[in-house]
């Protein structure tokens, strides 16, 4: 839970700068700090790719996934659970002040948890102790924290509790999953991943062209069973 930890960390550190400094960090600057992150995760999704031993495998479970993801619509939900869950907490509050509390964790925890790197982080933390992905996220959060606390308050740092939880309970059941797990697999699902990343780099951080990298998750499972299945026919 290495990574978790330190992405608990960062959104900590965000929020307060945030609650401090308020809004007067300006905008050219923050969108400078975006693109170079921007730039840095489409860099380390590539090197990611670029180490897998199958390019076959990771172009299979990316198009089998898309097609499950887009079937799913899991990109549409996971959009459709989060105006839902703000519409109906921010309606219970009993004065501005709760609305602002409730609305800043709200959104800082969806933010921050729902998403491709949240579950493939957690799992290459659970499985081999790879941080790096998280480590990655930590820094976007941090930045993301900061620009939430600055206008929606101390809220948004109680969504470092829900974080901790989310991402602890999938390194954790990743993590007893070890067994079953070969370097093969592993290394296949990191490559998949990556890909994962180009798709969130350009389509959310650069803001290139809009990619619904969510609906690619499936992949990440289907990459491994890829991997058992192409060795049992000799061609792995």
């Amino acid at each position: 839970m290495t990574g978790t930890i330190i992405n608990v960390i960062t959104i900590l550190v965000g929020g307060v700068l945030g609650l401090v400094l308020g809004s007067r960090l300006p905008e050219r600057l923050r969108q400078t700090v975006m693109a170079g992150l921007g730039l840095f995760t489409l860099a380390f999704g590539l090197k990611m790719f670029l180490d897998t031993q199958n390019a076959l495998v990771v172009l299979i479970s990316l198009l089998l996934g898309a097609v499950i993801g887009e079937w799913l619509r899991i990109e549409d939900g996971l959009r459709r659970l989060g105006v839902w869950l703000e519409a109906r907490f921010s309606k219970n509050g009993d004065s501005a002040a709760d609305n602002r509390f409730v609305r800043g964790f709200l959104t800082a925890s969806l933010v921050f948890c729902v998403g491709p790197m949240a579950i493939l982080g957690s799992i290459q933390d659970g499985l081999t102790g790879n941080f790096q992905t998280l480590a990655v996220k930590a820094i976007l959060d941090g930045f993301g924290a900061l620009a939430f606390a600055s206008t929606l308050g101390v809220g948004v740092l109680f969504s470092a509790v829900v974080l901790l939880g989310y991402q602890g309970s999938i390194s954790l059941m990743a993590a007893q999953l070890q067994a079953l797990v070969t370097p093969a697999m592993m290394q296949e699902l990191n490559a998949t991943g990556g890909v994962i990343l180009l798709a969130i780099a350009i389509g959310s951080l650069l803001e290139i062209k809009p990619i619904r990298a969510g609906n690619f998750l499936p992949a990440l499972v289907i990459a491994p069973l890829m991997v058992v299945l192409m060795q049992f026919l000799g061609v792995y």
